[in-house]
């Protein structure tokens, strides 16, 4: 995540701040800048265009902008994060309502990654079969929400966000890492798998190459998930799997190694934008070399991201034990991971370059 600063002071800006912490100066998100721009009268004026504020501002906390004059592109007000919700809670649903805020919270930080890395995002309400998302809450409803993906709608359920809840759910399912953001950034991988790999332009070039290290995804679903819960994933999955979870389809093994993709590239841009560098003189154990995360790693191959982000991890690992808390990033990458992280790689670099102006 790029690191803001205030337009004003240049003090440092938190993502989600609508108010510099320092000067107090209105501040909002532009996102085609990637900027926090200075709000003036609750409106800014960027290369002569009026651009105010998100129209959730006020209900979900949104300090995104969206252009004055384009009402319907952002579809009555709302910036394209926002907008992308297809289905919320009803107003007077307050206690589902209250969860909404931290997960349109965690939707943002998505989009503005996709954003960033130049991947498309085309709306529901743009084009049928576009990226959509319903965000309902099991407790409110009186039914199940089941956490997905299909034909472009993504469904979170809301509970997710009580600590508690999802906690537990961590426990009962031996996962090591149980987040909302992770929840979004692994069902946005099927969302992608589909447009991109499967009917995508590079579809002839991209489909084989994927089935061969992910496998077959024409494999019935429904007998996969049986067979997962029934049997559990394979003894030896750690050597080329990310999680247990991938064991269970092909579609899970892409979305959980392209969720990932993303969790690793976040966070690597954190540490840079932080002006982190592991100096190998200073530690006390052998480094291979100085560890300065580049300024992007889309035209090198994926081991240089990877390696780097061995040597990052051991320290946000040994950063996190040191607070009492499990290890940031607890999971290891083998080999046959690597060459599938590598294929992710591949389509969001080349799919970003396709689309560049």
């Amino acid at each position: 995540m790029r690191a803001f600063d205030c337009p004003v002071c240049h003090s440092f800006t938190p993502f989600e701040a609508d108010h510099c912490p320092n000067c107090q100066a209105g501040v909002g998100l532009h996102l085609p800048s990637k900027s926090m721009v200075a709000i003036s009268g609750e409106a800014a004026v960027i290369d002569g265009q009026r651009w105010v504020r998100c129209t959730q501002s006020s209900t979900l906390g949104c300090n995104w902008l969206v252009p004055a004059e384009d009402d319907s592109a952002y579809q009555r007000g709302r910036c394209l994060s926002d907008s992308l919700i297809r289905r919320e809670p009803e107003t007077d649903d307050t206690i589902a309502r209250e969860k909404l805020v931290p997960t349109a919270a965690a939707l943002r930080r998505l989009v503005y990654q996709l954003a960033d890395i130049g991947l498309p995002i085309e709306p529901f309400w743009r084009r049928d079969g576009g990226l959509a998302f319903d965000l309902l809450s099991s407790y409110t409803t009186g039914e199940k929400v089941l956490i997905g993906h299909a034909g472009g709608v993504i469904t979170i359920d809301l509970v997710e966000t009580l600590d508690a809840y999802r906690e537990t759910l961590r426990v009962a399912l031996g996962e090591p890492y149980r987040t909302m953001l992770g929840h979004f950034r692994h069902e946005v991988g099927h969302y992608y798998q589909h447009i991109l790999v499967e009917n995508g332009s590079g579809a002839a070039l991209y489909l084989a190459e994927c089935r061969t290290l992910f496998g077959d995804e024409r494999v019935s679903y429904s007998e996969e998930i049986a067979r997962h819960y029934t049997l559990g994933a394979p003894q030896d999955w750690q050597d080329s799997f990310i999680s247990e979870y991938a064991t269970m389809h092909p579609w899970e093994d892409f979305a959980e190694c392209f969720a990932h993709y993303l969790h690793i590239t976040e966070t690597i841009d954190t540490c840079r934008e932080a002006g982190m560098v592991l100096v190998a003189d200073k530690v006390r154990f052998a480094a291979p070399r100085d560890i300065e995360p580049l300024e992007s790693y889309a035209d090198v191959p994926v081991e240089r991201l990877l390696f780097d982000w061995k040597w990052i991890s051991l320290l946000l690992n040994r950063a996190n034990t040191a607070m009492g808390k499990n290890p940031l990033y607890p999971f290891v990458i083998p080999p046959p991971v690597t060459a599938k992280l590598g294929f992710v790689h591949r389509v969001v670099r080349e799919t970003a370059k396709d689309l560049a102006p």
